[in-house]
């Protein structure tokens, strides 16, 4: 009689815990309006298109700052933009650390897609060294971060080192990284392109599949360029159910490449809390970027 209560009890408690784990409620990309659009200390272009440009954010105190290429996401689409990081890049730099955050052409945009989207994110990048002096920025202590489809790119630039002669995407002042900070990445275009997300986006991105184009996902996706001989952590939300498994999956091919790879799983986090400063996973994010920084 009592193993069987033992037993009703041990199953009471476990319903109980899926129940819970099956109620969680995380934050929406409806609800990115609750992240406003703060103002950033200076926006600068660095091309002519109005939409090569990126917002800088600065410390209050100190000089020779620290600095984070912060680069949104959206699904490589047009229509998101840099505007919902923008709360995330000032708390950042409330915390000593310079934001240098990219807009891009992509996707429904003139010149987005392959390769424009992707010389954007170049040129924007090593952009930062024509602005340091000015801005009082430490150019020996530079990574990436990027928020989802931002997180591929963050790794991509990270990985930029391994073609040094691409007509597109190689440059004569190359910003050097320490590291680099995806949260909730998007790194493996093709495994994103299998899964046919956001409207087959990734052929509007890549202009056609992987079969069409090996050479173009060769070097603009970041799982194939592993190793990327850089650190990596990765955040990745535990109710993330929609992107969790491509991080994952980008994560654990890093491992058998022997790469310098870390994976943090935010518990309370789903696709979007890691990007809310008012969230209980910001002191992850914070952290890791600090660590990457020293």
């Amino acid at each position: 009689m009592r193993q069987t209560l033992i037993h009703i009890l041990c199953l009471f408690l476990f319903s109980t815990l899926i129940t819970a784990e099956e109620t969680v409620t995380v934050m929406q990309a409806s609800e990115l309006g609750i992240l406003g659009d703060p103002t950033a200390d200076v926006r600068i272009a660095y091309g002519e298109d109005p939409l090569q440009f990126a917002d800088l954010w600065l410390p209050d105190k100190g000089t020779s700052h620290p600095v984070v290429i912060l680069i949104h996401g959206g699904c490589w689409l047009s229509q998101y933009g840099i505007s919902y990081m923008g709360k995330f890049a000032q708390a950042l730099a409330a915390n000593g650390i310079a934001v240098w955050n990219l807009e891009y052409r992509r996707v429904g945009d003139t010149g987005g897609g392959w390769p424009g989207t992707f010389q954007d994110i170049a040129r924007g990048a090593d952009h930062l060294l024509s602005i340091s002096e000015k801005y009082e920025l430490d150019t020996t202590r530079v990574i990436s971060s990027g928020h989802s489809a931002g997180g591929h790119f963050a790794m991509w630039l990270a990985a930029r080192h391994k073609f040094k002669d691409h007509p597109h995407f190689t440059s004569k002042n190359r910003v050097a990284l320490k590291g680099v900070l995806p949260l909730a990445p998007a790194p493996d275009l093709a495994m994103i392109h299998k899964a046919d997300v956001c409207n087959s986006v990734i052929d509007k991105l890549m202009g056609g599949s992987p079969e069409d184009f090996p050479e173009r996902y060769a070097i603009g996706s970041a799982t194939e360029l592993l190793p990327i001989g850089l650190p990596q952590i990765l955040i990745i939300g535990k109710h993330d159910t929609a992107w969790r498994p491509v991080g994952e999956h980008h994560f654990n091919l890093a491992i058998r490449a022997n790469d310098a790879v870390t994976k943090i799983e935010a518990a309370e986090s789903g696709h979007f809390e890691m990007i809310n400063p008012e969230s209980s996973t910001w002191p992850l994010v914070l952290d890791a970027m600090q660590s990457l920084l020293k």
